[in-house]
């Protein structure tokens, strides 16, 4: 019956990629407010094919009256759809993920800024980049990691691209992105980390009979008078609180054999 349902995940997931690659021909000539509608919708129709429920919590994430920039860890290529679906934003990613087959065509078209890391000077460019859309109105997200963990150990965040925020005179936010079992148990199955392929990963994903994702919007850290190194620690810490807070209560939680019973008879 597993092997069934992953079978028509597949077929879902394979007509909505074919949707994307016809929306993608003309989704750089399309106004900014439609692009972002568009990758709501796509983002928001791509969790419930892979049956991820989203819990969004925080401030800022349902009315945002100007452009900020969002500053979350980062854990599966899976964070950047799931902070789609509940804020359309301009994303910063390394340039290897643009010379992914196909992918890397369809994250080129969305508009994504690419930072070639091996270049120190570049980062100038993005930050520049990152401040002019903030000043136009538009939330730009990153992972200030540089790259993904299982979200087991605590995250440290570098500081060189949040000087666009600084640039911009805007704010830094904080989201804590964990994903769980829908018991509060961390999923580690949704790590995209080491040698995994994105098919490898995909398809692991496929396979969970559910996922859950709590996405915490934390409160926006002013940029005024206050470093890039500043920032970015601050941001981090709240963070980090967030999700030591999760891994606290998944470890003071019973084995999840246990929920249904206690559900039925309580706890003794």
């Amino acid at each position: 019956m597993r092997l069934f349902v992953t079978g028509l995940r597949c077929l879902r997931l394979t007509g909505h990629i074919l949707y994307a690659l016809l929306v993608a021909c003309v989704f750089p000539k399309l106004g900014t407010r439609c692009q972002q509608w568009v990758m709501q919708d796509w983002s928001v129709k791509l969790l419930d094919i892979l049956n991820v429920k989203t819990q969004a919590v925080g401030t800022g994430f349902k009315a945002r009256p100007h452009g900020s920039l969002l500053a979350a860890n980062h854990i599966s290529w899976l964070d950047i759809f799931v902070i789609n679906a509940s804020t359309p934003s301009r994303f910063v990613a390394k340039s290897e993920v643009g010379a992914w087959p196909l992918l890397g065509w369809l994250v080129r078209q969305s508009g994504t800024l690419f930072i070639r890391r091996q270049y120190k000077r570049d980062a100038f460019r993005v930050h520049r980049a990152i401040a002019n859309f903030i000043a136009k109105g538009e939330d730009v997200a990153l992972f200030p990691q540089g790259t993904s963990s299982d979200g087991a150990a605590p995250v440290r965040f570098h500081s060189a691209l949040l000087q666009g925020a600084i640039d911009a005179r805007a704010g830094v936010q904080p989201l804590a992105i964990y994903y769980h079992d829908g018991t509060g148990r961390p999923a580690m199955e949704v790590a995209f980390v080491g040698d995994m392929t994105f098919l490898h990963s995909l398809w692991k994903i496929l396979c969970l009979p559910t996922l859950t994702v709590h996405l915490t919007y934390l409160p926006t850290i002013a940029c005024a008078e206050t470093t890039r190194r500043e920032l970015a620690i601050r941001a981090q810490d709240a963070v980090n609180a967030v999700l030591a807070e999760h891994h606290r209560r998944s470890a003071d939680s019973p084995p999840p054999e246990l929920h249904g019973l206690q559900a039925q008879w309580g706890t003794p």
